[in-house]
């Protein structure tokens, strides 16, 4: 057929419904005498289908609406019929031929996510499709696009670079390249954006201060992309082409300069760092949203909490609909600026008697942090991971300047040096961290543990519901041993409490699973504790071998080659990751049929290891607070999949 046959021919291409915002009108564009081609070559300027479109955009030629009014009532009438027979949303292409309209073409529209919720929570009213199938039809990562600020589509862009999309979201802001003139500026109501090779523990109060995080090393998970993400920050993690001079204060990018003060934006969702401040549009969560998630959280049989430590990720994840914390890690709550200094010289004196006195002054402190989470979450779960990183991340490098911690140590500088020179280890993740501080430095953990059960009894006094539910979790443990003598600490410090406070701490004790010899002995610790978390973050390192750190330098290499499908770091490692994790499952529920188990690291808001985790009957996931609304959607797709 042809639609160039004179003034009573035209082709088009039209949608049954607004791809943009999911409304139940018209859409699209079509020429008179013309052929299909034509529309789309830029050569004619397209005409619109309906009135109201052209009216609203001041347009003076007739819609086809009004040229051909017949022949559009009969198009209406097509795409009625297309609607109920397909049960979606159509893109039609259509040409009309000597005053007869014919269809060419219908296929499923795309649509943006927006649009995407409001066409499915439509279509369930108009009785098209179930509840069931709206919740199937959306991609839960595409939810990303709706929680975190967008670039502006219409602003210019100048782009200087583009890494990787580690966090979702745009910023804009001031260039710093130190946490602590990141921490000052943003006191000072300046918007920063931090910008270092890479992150550590050391950078998380400068992350905290900053509106968007850049490193030029380091991949999707990193440090700097696996915080970020935890705290709602956009991000931009290896940016190879940045090479950064700390001592000028200056980044080159190419012929390009950046000094710090200069105002760049980083969209995390692409990858994109642009020069100057791009506007960005706010996220709008609108009723489809809340009708959605209500949907999914009815299907869903497993539990979505979120990882959070900080009174505003609580507060964020209990809005997003998290069903508790399934990690917190206090770790975090040790960098605030006005602590480090004492967890220093807690680190750094060599007795325990005056190791203990500088931890009674974090006491207060820690017990401030738990108070605020068990007020927030109210009547939930949260799970508290005891001190996790090797210690030498809360010190100065022995090159800095240690002036002020010598002399609070009553220490010389070069002896300073010297026992900071003693406490660096050759592979960290692997070395004193986790647990075995706790064997080793008992008072660290005791200190900690007070401070719990303390914040706890003194907001179940003053609540008036449900008192949040304490579970102490334990990392890096490798054997039943190790983990019965940190049961019988916790054991100790709970029976020194009811002593004390005439009041018995209510709690329930729980180990991580990250290396592979806590999961082949599985069995032989669940005797011992009521719940596992799967740390799929360093599971994923101890059982491929692989540093989530510096592997992002060749992984690209190994998918390109198809060595690997996807990163693991990332999506679960099914076949190796996985084959443990089951075997865990396995073993703990043979011994305790009723042990609690849930998945805390990166991957639990991971659409497709969601899945795997409800194939395993896992009683929970936890992922950062943005990604629970993507969490609840995967979990209801992946039980009713099931």
């Amino acid at each position: 057929v042809f639609g160039n046959l004179g003034e009573g021919s035209a082709t088009g291409v039209a949608f049954t419904r607004n791809p943009s915002t999911g409304e139940k009108e018209i859409y699209g564009e079509f020429l008179i005498n013309a052929q299909g081609e034509d529309v789309v070559a830029g050569l004619r300027t397209p005409l619109y289908l309906t009135r109201a479109a052209r009216e609203a955009a001041s347009f003076d030629e007739l819609s086809m609406e009004e040229a051909m009014p017949e022949r559009f009532a009969e198009l209406i009438a097509v795409f009625g019929k297309l609607e109920t027979h397909f049960h979606d949303m159509q893109d039609v292409e259509f040409t009309v031929q000597g005053g007869v309209l014919f269809i060419l073409q219908t296929r499923t529209g795309k649509r943006t996510t927006k649009a995407g919720m409001k066409i499915a929570v439509d279509m369930q009213g108009e009785g098209l499709i179930d509840e069931r199938e709206a919740v199937l039809r959306l991609d839960p990562s595409a939810l990303e696009q709706l929680l975190h600020p967008t670039l502006d589509p219409n602003a210019p862009l100048n782009v200087l670079t583009q890494g990787l999309p580690a966090s979702p979201g745009a910023a804009s802001g001031k260039i710093v390249m130190s946490s602590d003139r990141a921490e000052a500026l943003a006191a000072a109501g300046e918007k920063v954006i931090l910008l270092r090779m890479e992150t550590s523990p050391e950078d998380i109060h400068g992350m905290y201060a900053a509106s968007a995080i850049l490193t030029s090393r380091g991949g999707m998970t990193s440090h700097a992309a696996v915080v970020a993400r935890g705290m709602g920050r956009p991000c931009v993690s290896g940016a190879g082409e940045i090479q950064i001079d700390y001592d000028k204060s200056l980044a080159r990018i190419g012929d390009a300069e950046i000094h710090e003060g200069d105002v760049l934006t980083v969209d995390g969702t692409s990858g994109r760092v642009m020069r100057g401040e791009v506007p960005t549009l706010e996220p709008e969560l609108s009723g489809d949203f809340g009708v959605l998630m209500g949907w999914a959280d009815k299907f869903r049989t497993m539990g979505i909490r979120a990882n959070a430590e900080t009174p505003d990720d609580a507060a964020r994840a209990r809005h997003f609909g998290a069903e508790g914390i399934g990690l917190a890690r206090t770790e975090h709550m040790f960098f605030e600026p006005s602590r480090i200094f004492n967890v220093r010289q807690m680190i750094l004196v060599d007795d325990v008697k005056k190791r203990t006195a500088t931890l009674a002054k974090l006491e207060p402190e820690q017990k401030a942090d738990f108070k605020k989470i068990f007020e927030i979450m109210a009547g939930l779960p949260v799970t508290i991971r005891l001190l996790d990183p090797p210690l030498h991340e809360f010190l100065p490098k022995p090159e800095d300047d240690v002036k002020e911690l010598a002399a609070a140590l009553n220490m010389k500088e070069s002896a300073l040096r010297t026992r900071l020179l003693s406490l660096q280890e050759s592979n960290p993740m692997l070395g004193h961290r986790g647990c075995r501080l706790a064997i080793t430095m008992p008072e660290i953990y005791q200190m900690q543990l007070r401070a719990i059960f303390s914040a706890h009894h003194e907001v179940n006094k003053a609540a008036k519901g449900a008192p949040a539910e304490v579970e102490i979790m334990m990392p890096v443990v490798m054997a039943p041993q190790e983990l019965s003598a940190l049961a019988a600490l916790v054991a100790q410090e709970a029976a020194h409490f009811e002593a004390t406070h005439n009041v018995a701490p209510t709690y329930t004790l729980g180990t991580m699973i990250e290396v592979p010899r806590a999961a082949i002995l599985a069995d032989n610790l669940a005797d011992i504790v009521d719940f596992f978390s799967f740390g799929t973050n360093d599971l994923t390192q101890t059982t491929l071998g692989l540093s989530r750190d510096d592997s992002s330098t060749f992984l690209s290499v190994y998918r390109d080659l198809q060595l690997l499908a996807d990163d693991p770091f990332a999506t679960l490692d099914i076949a190796g990751v996985g084959a443990l994790m089951r075997l865990a499952c396995d073993n703990a529920r043979r011994v305790k049929p009723q042990i609690k188990l849930g998945v805390c690291g990166e991957h639990g808001g991971d659409p497709r290891s969601i899945e795997f985790c409800q194939k395993l009957g896992l009683d929970y996931v936890s992922c950062s607070p943005f990604r629970v609304p993507i969490a609840r959607l995967a979990a209801a797709q992946a039980a009713l999949r099931a």
